[in-house]
């Protein structure tokens, strides 16, 4: 397993030690996600003007929010992934299929054209045979 890293980040103003099995630039990351919304909600007079607790709910729920809307769109994304799968899974198919198909008419073709090509030889042979007749019959 992975060990367990710290990164000290400042979230509004405050210095805390995050904990995680993430990469320092990670957990960076988050603490200036934090900020960010902090910086966004701190920017509207009306929220300055709310309790402590009021303001943190509303952090809380916004970043909630922006978790499920990423979600949704991740699990849209891995349904869009598992159809597009399931496509090219059917057009692999249908693929070797009319591959098997197109062998089997190759080889059709084969028969067919050694067939002409006996019936051909079967013709001139009778072409001759029958010039031989009408030939011999006039000489007679």
């Amino acid at each position: 397993m992975t060990a367990k890293k710290s990164a000290e980040v400042i979230i509004d103003g405050k210095v805390y030690t995050l904990s995680g099995y993430e990469e320092e630039g990670y957990l960076q990351k988050v603490g200036t996600y934090i900020n960010n919304k902090i910086n966004e909600f701190n920017e509207m007079d009306e929220f300055r003007r709310l309790s402590a607790d009021t303001r943190h709910t509303l952090i809380a729920l916004n970043i909630a929010d922006d978790y499920f809307k990423a979600k949704e769109s991740v699990d849209k994304y891995e349904f869009d992934m598992e159809q597009k799968e399931k496509e090219i899974y059917d057009l692999k198919h249908d693929l070797i299929s009319d591959q098997i198909k197109i062998e089997n008419l190759e080889e059709k073709i084969k028969t067919l054209e050694a067939d002409k090509q006996e019936l051909l030889v079967h013709k001139s042979k009778l072409e001759a045979s029958l010039e031989d007749a009408l030939l011999g019959g006039i000489q007679d």
